[in-house]
């Protein structure tokens, strides 16, 4: 079983995880692969914690200079930002002729059950979103040391090859688009009971507005209140367009998050709804939210669709 990773036979996207326990391994794994990139002439793009882009810092000295380093910590603090910010980068560094490589780190001890699990969907739909035939390298590293197993386990399933210190091999547990369809149908987390629970249609949805203005009032800042009285009315009118009668609004008020969830029981057939940038002059509720709120949750199955905007106190 080779150790490192083989040659580039041929220019294409690749999605790897790397199972890290120490800095020095951490450093030893990723800098010749950003050296080797930056050597070949690769626009090399770097994702990672503070602490660990300090290490990559350290390590590389001057010619840090010459990678695109992204505060990875802020950008995924809504997991739904990703895709389309990585899309963005690839459009200017990456093309037919053009490789790039990159490094992204996708999860790390303190984050969230939500943004775990946001990350973890946002790992599959990153084989979906990226057109294969990008030369495109992408290793996304995993603290093994004190990571969740669980985690790891969905890495194995997100990712087609899994590389160690001492290892580098094909994922038996790949699987691809049918796990990102897994995850973008699965149930959210219960709430418990919420402090508002109204079904609404278009004739009635001022009322709901105004009920949602009320209860986000009371503990967020004015900005967040405008916004979410901006945006639920829209992802409302968005699911009479996809066919509902009715759409459900429900809000919860919690120590460190105020939550408005509108759901229905239409379906999402495409899981990167709202990570694609909308064409000029069309407006797309879901990418809206995604860059208005901390945290967005989709999920969509045949028993209906949930959206779920996080808004942190």
């Amino acid at each position: 079983m080779p150790t490192t990773a083989p040659l580039r036979a041929h220019q294409s996207y690749r999605h790897e995880a790397f199972l890290w326990r120490s800095r020095d391994e951490y450093v030893a794994k990723l800098v010749p692969f950003v050296l080797e990139g930056l050597d070949a002439g690769e626009a090399v793009l770097v994702g990672a914690t503070p602490e660990h882009t300090a290490w990559l810092r350290d390590a590389l000295g001057p010619r840090v200079a010459e990678v695109e380093l992204v505060e990875l910590d802020k950008l995924a603090r809504n997991p739904a930002l990703i895709v389309p910010a990585l899309l963005e980068l690839l459009d200017r560094w990456c093309g037919p002729g053009r490789p790039a490589r990159g490094i992204g780190e996708p999860v790390w001890p303190g984050r969230s059950p939500e943004e775990v699990h946001e990350a973890q969907l946002n790992e599959a739909l990153l084989n979906l979103a990226v057109d294969p035939d990008l030369p495109f390298w992408l290793v996304c590293p995993y603290d093994a040391e004190h990571l969740d197993v669980a985690m790891l386990d969905d890495a194995a399933q997100s990712h087609p090859v899994i590389a160690t210190a001492t290892s580098y091999a094909g994922s038996g547990g790949y699987r691809g688009r049918d796990h990102a369809r897994d995850l973008f149908a699965g149930a959210l987390p219960d709430l418990g009971e919420p402090v508002a629970d109204r079904w609404v249609t278009e004739r009635s949805l001022r009322a709901v507005t105004e009920e949602v203005t009320w209860r986000a009032s009371a503990s967020l800042l004015s900005d967040d209140v405008v916004t979410l009285a901006d945006v639920v009315p829209r992802l409302v009118v968005d699911s009479v367009r996809r066919g509902a009668a009715r759409t459900r609004v429900r809000v919860w008020d919690r120590p460190e998050a105020l939550v408005c969830e509108v759901a229905d029981r239409t379906v999402v057939d495409d899981l990167l709804a709202g990570r694609r940038r909308p064409p000029a002059g069309r407006e797309e509720p879901l990418w809206l939210a995604n860059h208005a709120f901390d945290l967005v949750q989709v999920r969509s199955s045949p028993s209906g669709t949930h959206v779920r905007l996080h808004v942190r106190k």
